[in-house]
């Protein structure tokens, strides 16, 4: 299980003394327990897996404001929590896989308009979760389906 393996890194990172990596997983582990907490159950990989992208969508957030503040410093331990996220993450899709799955997710749920966008992101989001950013799956979708 990714929850296992996250928790075996923390083990690795105290043991070697990367504070900095440790400090991250650590950050990781407190908001799959907050999760677990919040909702009496135990998380499987796939909802781990989204604790990591909304992780690294809030990093990816915080980095674009940083920059624009001219806080680089701040922005460069953003860059470095981004890096630990995306190490537990699978490997991206390409553009092209996007669109492969984004036409075979139109297809299976029938989508025509605008209005069938929900149908067509319940049958895309387990296959993208964590391997693509959801906004931008969500811009192709509504350009697909003429949004």
């Amino acid at each position: 299980m990714l929850k296992q393996q996250i928790q075996d890194d923390m083990k690795a990172a105290m043991k070697a003394g990367e504070k900095a990596r440790l400090g991250v997983i650590r950050l990781i582990l407190a908001a799959v327990k907050q999760r677990e907490v919040d909702e009496r159950i135990e998380l499987d990989d796939a909802q781990v897996l989204a604790v990591l992208d909304k992780m690294l969508k809030q990093r990816r957030d915080s980095i674009t404001q940083y920059s624009d503040a001219g806080r680089e410093d701040l922005a460069e331990v953003e860059r470095f929590e981004v890096g630990v996220i995306q190490g537990y993450l699978p490997a991206a899709l390409s553009d092209q896989e996007i669109g492969d799955l984004l036409d075979a997710a139109i297809v299976a749920s029938g989508a025509s308009a605008m209005s069938d966008m929900g149908k067509v992101m319940a049958v895309l989001r387990p296959q993208v979760q964590g391997r693509a950013d959801m906004g931008a799956v969500s811009a192709l979708v509504k350009q697909r389906l003429g949004g």
